[in-house]
């Protein structure tokens, strides 16, 4: 029987000029398979297990196949690989621009340095907490829409591994981020348990500003700081609809000037581990 319901194995593209190119050069290829294993679409469909108006989405670019269709598609047509190849550029291409952005900007760079005082930082979510974040969100996103966020927060965290040198971080959260049960206490527990492992890899400096610190250079906000490969600095602040890249010379010494107060102001990386074991403890 075919599927064509709202578990499809696929997202509707994102409307930028990438994501659509990306999307309609895996589209293409596939039809192209298709046509050269003299199938038409009803007969592709029928061996895939799904309906006609699926397939007719995937190949003209306004769908993107999940990755257990493209595994499918490839041995269906004889494609030797080809089509199962393509599964890079499908992820790409179902991840909001805005990620997509982000993680360009953090695969240029030498340093991370990012402060938050509302929810753990991105980078450092479990996939857990990271949906309770995305799932809190009002006007409430479509189930598909949190699943793709989800999905795109959780690969940029491949960045953040010890064992490739660089980029460096450095991450102060303000102690509400600990506190605050996002998703309920189990999940809240594990993602404590997560910045514990987190805090102790070699290129990851994890401070806690408590919320008992009469001086607080962050009542601000959130915001970040990337010192890319040539040696610039890029800023980013996000606030409720705006999502801004800073670059502004100005701006970006008044970051910088702030988050080294935030530091100073914060738990060094040995006390802040201690602290956030101290507040799974009380979890």
């Amino acid at each position: 029987m075919s599927n064509d319901s709202a578990d499809e194995p696929g997202w509707d593209v994102e409307p930028d000029d990438e994501s659509s190119d990306l999307a309609e050069a895996v589209g293409r290829q596939i039809k192209l398979w298709r046509e050269a294993a003299g199938l038409r679409v009803v007969e592709f469909g029928e061996l895939m297990g799904y309906g006609e108006n699926l397939i007719h989405k995937v190949e003209r670019g306004a769908r993107i196949p999940r990755a257990e269709f493209l595994d499918k598609a490839d041995g269906v047509l004889g494609a030797g690989g080809h089509i199962r190849g393509m599964k890079p550029d499908a992820e790409k291409a179902r991840y909001p621009k805005k990620v997509r952005d982000l993680a360009k900007l953090e695969a240029r760079a030498v340093e991370l340095c990012a402060y938050n005082n509302s929810v753990i930082h991105g980078l450092l979510q479990t996939d857990e907490y990271a949906r309770a974040v995305i799932g809190n969100r009002q006007p409430p996103f479509p189930k598909e829409e949190v699943e793709r966020r989800v999905g795109g927060r959780m690969a940029r965290q491949e960045i953040v591994d010890d064992s490739a040198g660089l980029p460096v971080f450095s991450f102060v959260q303000c102690e509400a981020t600990l506190r605050r049960p996002i998703g309920g206490t189990m999940v809240l527990r594990g993602q404590l348990e997560r910045l514990l492992e987190i805090g102790r890899l070699r290129n990851i400096a994890l401070q806690v500003l408590p919320l008992s610190r009469e001086d607080n250079a962050g009542l601000g906000g959130p915001f970040r700081l990337l010192r890319l490969k040539d040696g610039t600095t890029i800023g980013h602040n996000e606030v409720q609809l705006v999502s801004r890249l800073i670059s502004n010379p100005h701006e970006l010494q008044i970051l910088e000037m702030r988050y080294g107060m935030i530091r100073a102001q914060a738990l060094t990386p040995r006390e802040s581990l201690a602290f956030i074991e101290k507040v799974r403890g009380e979890t």
